[in-house]
């Protein structure tokens, strides 16, 4: 679900190198997704420029993130409103991670109930703990999902699984939403972090252009005709032969070496 609480974190938004580290939920009100935070993230987001080259999601309790508040439900005068104006804000912050030009890689230790749940079914990447859990969460409180699960889960398990799952509310172990298709790999709970920073440095190095151009074609691959894909994917691979990219991955490839999409490494830099 989508109320979210609003604490105020400090530094919920830092970069680290060519990452961009955004903390979506922490330890307080057991790992809610954070109002402010989010709000943060979007603002980020939504203005990348050429110094991103991956944004990595986290939580800072013991879970990524638990889904929204409940308990501010009990004190609203018209739920329905608040739902809603949280909703848009979701919302907001799920049309930003679609719409990143870079690779958005979580790290989901503990659950991903809910909203955090949803937030995992549109990473480009999900590196998950062995004891991590996965639930709709919505039906257990009466609500219908948000944050586009009902789209990206059927896209991911296929319609009578997505139907089975979010209905029965059915809660997935890190093998079962490994199996799905819903998580990228598992390793163990103590490594979830290194590993989710690991893989997001190495795509930040990466050839930014190319892998924004290959998350855009799985994406729209979705609703195309096959033959319209594959002019597209003509037009996206002469754009990145064309680019200064393409034409240093083939200069190391002829050279014999590593290509240096980027120059030699960034100090890293962090900011609020």
């Amino acid at each position: 679900m989508s109320t979210m609480t609003s604490t105020d974190p400090a530094s919920s938004v830092q970069r680290r190198g060519r990452v961009l580290r955004c903390v979506i939920s922490t330890a307080g009100h057991g790992s809610a997704l954070n109002g402010e935070a989010v709000r943060q993230a979007t603002g980020a987001l939504q203005q990348l420029g050429p110094e991103t080259g991956a944004v990595l999601l986290a939580g800072e309790g013991p879970s990524f993130c638990t889904g929204g508040d409940v308990g501010a439900f009990g004190t609203a005068d018209d739920p329905g409103a608040l739902v809603q104006v949280m909703a848009r804000e979701f919302h907001a912050f799920q049309r930003a991670i679609a719409d990143a030009p870079v690779p958005v890689i979580a790290a989901v230790q503990g659950w991903a109930a809910g909203a955090g749940m949803s937030i995992v079914c549109l990473a480009d990447i999900a590196v998950a703990g062995t004891s991590s859990r996965l639930r709709p969460a919505y039906p257990g409180i009466g609500f219908s999902p948000d944050g586009g699960m009902s789209w990206t889960l059927p896209r991911s398990v296929g319609a009578a699984r997505a139907r089975y799952i979010l209905l029965t509310n059915q809660v997935l172990d890190a093998g079962q939403a490994l199996a799905l298709g819903l998580v990228s790999t598992v390793v163990p709970d103590d490594q979830v972090t290194a590993e989710a920073e690991r893989v997001a440095a190495q795509l930040a190095d990466g050839p930014t252009a190319a892998l924004g151009r290959i998350k855009r074609l799985v994406r729209d691959g979705a609703s195309a005709d096959f033959a319209a894909h594959l002019d597209a994917e003509a037009e996206q691979i002469a754009a990145s032969a064309t680019g200064e990219e393409g034409r240093e991955g083939v200069r190391a490839f002829l050279e014999r070496r590593t290509p240096r999409f980027h120059g030699e490494p960034a100090v890293p830099v962090t900011t609020d």
